[in-house]
C-alpha cells in the first residue's frame, strides 16, 4: 500500500514538473519579455506595475517604485523620497518583486501536486526545507501557451497573490536591468550592502 501511494505521488509530481518546465521554456525567451502584473499582500501591500524579465534580471515599474536587478544588484528608485537604495537582496525579497522568479526556485527543493482549473493548470509546490522563506507556491498557467497568469505565495503566515497580464517576448538590452544615474541626477543613492 505504501509502494502504491508513493508511485502515485510521484505520478502526479512528474507531470506537474513537466509543466513547469515548459512554462520555463515559454517565457525564458533569449531576447527577454515583458508583462503587467498586480500584487496584493498583506505583507507587501497592494500594487501595480509592469515587469521586464531576462533571464534572472528584471526591471519593475510601480506608482511608488523603480526596481533594476542585474541578477547580483538591486537598485530601488523611491519616487516619493527622490531615494536609490542599492542592496543584495535574498530569495524572499526577490520573489516579492519579481513575479517570474520562481523559474528558478521550482527546481529543486519543492514537491509539487497538479490540477486542472478551467483551461488552466495549477501547480501546488510545498518547500522541502522549512527553513526556506517561501514555504508554499500555487501557480497558475495556461494549458494552451504554458504562460502563468496567477502565482500565489506563502513566506511565513503571509500568503501574496500575483496576477500577471500581457505577456509578451521582447529583444531587451542588459542596460535595460541597471540603475543609470544619469537618468536621475537629483536623486540621493544610499548603498545598503
Amino acid at each position: 500500500m505504501v509502494a502504491m501511494v508513493a508511485l502515485c505521488g510521484n505520478s502526479v509530481a512528474q507531470p506537474a514538473r513537466a509543466i513547469l518546465d515548459k512554462v520555463a521554456a515559454a517565457i525564458s525567451n533569449k531576447g527577454g519579455a515583458s508583462a503587467g502584473f498586480t500584487i496584493s499582500s498583506a505583507q507587501y501591500g497592494n500594487t501595480q506595475g509592469t515587469i521586464s524579465i531576462k533571464g534572472r534580471k528584471f526591471k519593475t515599474t510601480t506608482p511608488a517604485a523603480t526596481v533594476w536587478f542585474d541578477g547580483k544588484t538591486q537598485w530601488t528608485y523611491m519616487k516619493r523620497t527622490n531615494e536609490v537604495n542599492v542592496n543584495t537582496p535574498t530569495e524572499g525579497e526577490l520573489q516579492a518583486i519579481n513575479p517570474y522568479n520562481f523559474i528558478n526556485m521550482y527546481r529543486s527543493g519543492f514537491t509539487y501536486k497538479m490540477k486542472t482549473v478551467g483551461k488552466s493548470y495549477q501547480i501546488h509546490l510545498t518547500a522541502t526545507n522549512k527553513s526556506r522563506q517561501i514555504q508554499e507556491m500555487y501557480i497558475t498557467v495556461s494549458k494552451s501557451t504554458y504562460v502563468p497568469s496567477q502565482i500565489k505565495m506563502r513566506q511565513g503566515a503571509h500568503w501574496s497573490t500575483i496576477t500577471v497580464s500581457n505577456f509578451k517576448k521582447a529583444n531587451l538590452s542588459d542596460a535595460t536591468f541597471t540603475f543609470n544615474p544619469k537618468n536621475y541626477p537629483q536623486a540621493e543613492i544610499i548603498d545598503l550592502r
